[in-house]
């Protein structure tokens, strides 16, 4: 049950204030990573920093990275002394040292949206507790929080703020692309911020034309086979969907698809003491 009494983050342009052991634990992972040259790009409070200058209080630091490259930095990691585990091996795994903890995500927890290598080369340089590293351009933080609408927690505040100080600039065609058939949660997200924004201009017109095209489409032809994809949003608000009206579990389908999955590190074999 999450923590009723925990107060939640308000935004604010104040950095946050970090306990000693935690941003230690934070340089050393940065450097650790910098130094087995891993590719990775920041993202979460840091990401959305950088693109806004909203700074909001942070337990952790998120860390995206290709799935094929979790192993490796696991391994790294367990190396230097650090307490890992693979939480989830579609998605997440985590470096803790004392209570802090470091995030290493490869994707989203529905598997619908996937990090690869562009996600890397795409990042900006930039620089986080003084050491050098890449931070998640506009356009995949946002993908990366599309599907982040859950009952206990909800990204669209981010997304609205990360559009209007960088939709201007943005690559709205790798934006769709991301999305694909996922267009309409992304077209959900556009009609929040003008709701928030009406007076902004930062989602191109053609982007609406397209997107409300698309919906149009569909509204006049309605396709009766199109699966549901509550479950696809928050499988435990929509468990009753699946699981007592008999409608298709599709975060099921897309988790035993998700490819590459996080593989377990390789133990380092000790040496038994000569005799």
């Amino acid at each position: 049950m999450p923590d009723t009494n925990k107060p939640l983050p308000v935004s604010s342009s104040q950095p946050p204030r970090f306990a000693p052991e935690q941003e230690h634990l934070f340089r050393e992972v940065l450097k650790l990573l910098n130094t087995h040259d891993v590719p990775y790009a920041v993202s979460g409070a840091f990401a959305l920093h950088e693109h806004t200058g909203i700074w909001r209080d942070t337990k952790d630091l998120d860390i995206f990275l290709a799935a094929d490259q979790v192993s490796r930095t696991i391994e790294a990691l367990n190396e230097v002394g650090f307490k890992t585990e693979i939480c989830d091996p579609v998605w997440l795994c985590k470096a803790r040292q004392g209570n802090y903890f470091v995030d290493l995500i490869s994707g989203m927890s529905n598997a619908v949206i996937r990090v690869d290598q562009s996600w890397i080369d795409r990042a900006s340089e930039s620089e986080a507790f003084g050491i050098p590293v890449k931070v998640l351009a506009p356009e995949e933080l946002i993908a990366s929080k599309l599907f982040v609408a859950f009952r206990e927690r909800f990204d669209g505040s981010d997304i609205a703020h990360v559009i209007y100080a960088a939709g201007n600039r943005m690559d709205w065609n790798r934006l769709l692309t991301i999305v694909g058939d996922h267009w309409g949660v992304l077209l959900w997200s556009l009609v929040l911020f003008h709701y928030v924004y009406p007076g902004s201009g930062a989602v191109p017109k053609w982007i609406w034309t397209d997107l409300l095209a698309k919906l149009q489409a569909e509204l006049e032809n309605p396709n009766s086979e199109a699966p549901f994809r509550g479950s696809l949003i928050d499988e435990r608000m929509f468990a009753i969907d699946a699981f007592e009206w008999n409608l298709e579990n599709l975060i099921e389908k897309y988790r035993a698809q998700a490819q590459p999955k996080i593989e377990e590190p390789r133990l380092t074999k000790v040496e038994e003491p000569a005799a």
